[in-house]
């Protein structure tokens, strides 16, 4: 059987998808290369077409993970007012089904503990998808506003903190407190108030 001459990057591409959902629910370390290929209905053999080993699937997972967060939040926030874009973001972030659904969610709010234990490739996949994301909310600040670059990397590190402990607590109802009251302290502190 002759397949289309695109076959094989979309077959890539199914396994990198199921991998990026793997790597934001298991960490880096809990990607299996077996359970990726059955996932993605493929046989565990045919991995290495695509891949020269797991660490380059990984990296590849997390530059998925980070381009399926962005694709999602710029349908959400495309047509939006500056202000009114990153208060949809934050609105949307530190939320209580980000927590719920790691697998679904930005990778910096899941994988930033386990990155230094990675290998270089996996590490720059990483930096480039944090530094995408800055670079959006850069872009969402007021044009004068000094340091935009630094107060970027505060809110990120902020909501993506408090998701991870939001996660790290049993109890729901207090987890979904500190994530209401970290929402309302992030938009005051932005001067959105809604």
């Amino acid at each position: 059987m002759r397949y289309s001459d695109t076959h094989k990057q979309e077959t890539r591409q199914k396994v990198v998808k199921a991998a990026a959902r793997s790597v934001r629910a298991k960490g880096p370390e809990g990607v299996s290369v077996a359970e990726v290929m059955a996932e993605a209905g493929l046989t565990h053999g045919g991995f290495y077409a695509h891949f020269p080993n797991k660490e380059a699937l990984v990296a590849a997972a997390i530059e998925e993970a980070f381009g399926q967060s962005a694709r999602h939040f710029g349908r959400v926030t495309d047509g939006l007012s500056k202000a009114e874009a990153l208060a949809t973001f934050v609105d949307l972030y530190v939320t209580p089904e980000h927590r719920a659904h790691p697998e679904r969610g930005c990778p910096l709010a899941g994988l930033s503990s386990e990155l230094p234990r990675q290998g270089p490739p996996v590490r720059e996949a990483y930096e480039r998808g944090v530094q995408r994301l800055v670079g959006r909310i850069v872009g969402w600040l007021p044009d004068g506003m000094a340091d935009r670059e630094s107060l970027a990397v505060s809110l990120v590190a902020e909501m993506a903190g408090i998701v991870a402990l939001s996660r790290a607590i049993a109890d729901d109802d207090e987890a979904e407190r500190m994530l209401a009251a970290a929402r309302g302290r992030i938009k005051h502190r932005m001067g959105i108030v809604q």
